[in-house]
């Protein structure tokens, strides 16, 4: 990812809580755990020597279990919380180093917060709530009623501008929240625990809104959770922490298929890898095709003895895919000069996009005995082929090694 398109980094961070600290950095720069800190000096640890790197416009989820540091790690972003020793980057300046005034004006426009507790003032109205932040800037009445309505629409609360807090659902409290985030049109959202007080239904909407929202807005959004489903659903990246380590960092598809750690493995151990797992994942990319323009009959029969098919995909000039062409097919145009390769082309065949996933998949495969082919979903160029044993096993849950190692011993169509 080049550097320009890094919006926050986080370098060699660490933060303790206590009186001690300077004792307690010096045994944490020395390997000391967490516990034998505590012990030995009262201080606990909230974050331990993390590094990241949170680029623009993506959704970025740091997740993990409560007191795994990750609600610590979004406080210190904005300095919330005062990091003990590292280093925090935004936009090429360090946070830790701002003197008062800059770093007001970071919390005013540069990164909002949301968080799990609505927060709102309850003998006020809706826009009144919104539009709070602004008025202790002391922005004029009529800008920053427009800059709030705004704000509302966004987040779907029109209509609701005159109603008190106490009027609306924990859902549209929610998005009150939100919406006085938004207000300022802030280069970052800061997500903690956003939607963990809501009620599952209300929750999955919310989600939803939010994603709806991103789509709009493409703000760069640092959400906090504990629910894994959840970090699934909204991240472009997880982080995963545990006892305030960075334990992984990576696209959901990474995560699942190559934990770097046990407690990574146990921790998405659980995960319905259908929902996830994608065809970009278990595809072949160098499939042998059948080109009608260059490839005659010996040629293709050769291929598919060599490799035990009975069927290639069929590809033009362009490298787009045209359907399927069987082997028995091939060995009578070979037999019958007056019968041609393009006359057998099978073009009634579903093809997917790489983000397609396990379970779209499988809905695919019914009737037909070949695989699956991928194409680039901008260009439709062929790329490769999801076989069907690949997308069953897969969903029983064999682990993706054993996958690709049946992939190569069967290579079947």
């Amino acid at each position: 990812m080049p550097e320009s398109n890094i919006k926050i980094q986080v370098k060699d961070l660490n933060l303790i809580f206590g009186k001690n600290k300077k004792d307690a950095l010096k045994l944490l720069e020395k390997g000391h755990s967490k516990t034998d800190i505590l012990k030995k000096t009262g201080c606990t640890v909230g974050v331990n020597n993390a590094s990241l790197d949170i680029h623009e416009g993506e959704i970025f989820v740091i997740m993990g279990l409560s007191g795994s540091g990750k609600s610590s790690l979004i406080r210190c972003l904005n300095l919330l919380n005062i990091p003990t020793s590292g280093e925090i980057i935004y936009r090429g300046s360090s946070v830790t180093k701002m003197k008062n005034h800059e770093l007001r004006e970071l919390r005013r426009t540069g990164m909002s917060m949301v968080f799990q507790k609505f927060g709102l003032l309850p003998h006020r109205t809706i826009i009144e709530n919104v539009a709070f932040g602004l008025e202790l800037q002391g922005t004029p009445k009529q800008e920053r009623e427009l800059k709030a309505q705004n704000a509302i629409e966004n987040v779907g609360l029109l209509g609701f501008e005159n109603q008190l807090p106490s009027e609306l659902s924990g859902g549209m409290q929610q998005r009150v929240g939100l919406a006085r985030a938004l207000t300022n049109d802030p280069d970052i959202l800061l997500m903690d625990e956003a939607f963990s007080a809501l009620d599952p239904l209300i929750k999955a909407e919310m989600q939803n809104e939010l994603l709806e929202l991103q789509s709009k807005l493409h703000k760069t959004i640092v959400f906090i959770t504990h629910d894994l489903d959840e970090a699934i659903k909204l991240g472009d990246r997880i982080a995963i922490m545990k006892d305030g380590v960075v334990e992984q960092t990576g696209t959901a598809e990474e995560i699942l298929t190559e934990p770097a750690s046990p407690y990574v493995e146990a921790f998405v151990e659980k995960v319905d890898r259908k929902c996830v797992i994608t065809a970009e994942v278990l595809m072949f990319k160098n499939s042998d095709v059948a080109n009608i323009k260059k490839d005659g009959p010996k040629s293709l029969i050769h291929k598919m003895r060599q490799k035990g098919l009975n069927a290639l995909p069929v590809v033009d000039e362009k490298n787009f895919f045209k359907g399927f062409i069987r082997l028995r097919n091939v060995l009578r145009v070979s037999k019958d000069d007056s019968l041609s390769l393009s006359d057998f082309i099978e073009e009634e065949v579903a093809s997917v996009y790489p983000h397609f996933t396990v379970e779209q998949m499988l809905a695919l495969i019914a009737g037909t005995h070949f695989p699956l082919p991928v194409v680039d979903e901008n260009s439709g160029r062929f790329l490769g082929m999801v076989t069907q044993t690949s997308l069953v096993i897969e969903a029983t849950r064999y682990n993706l090694k054993e996958v690709k190692t049946l992939q190569e011993e069967a290579q079947e169509i």
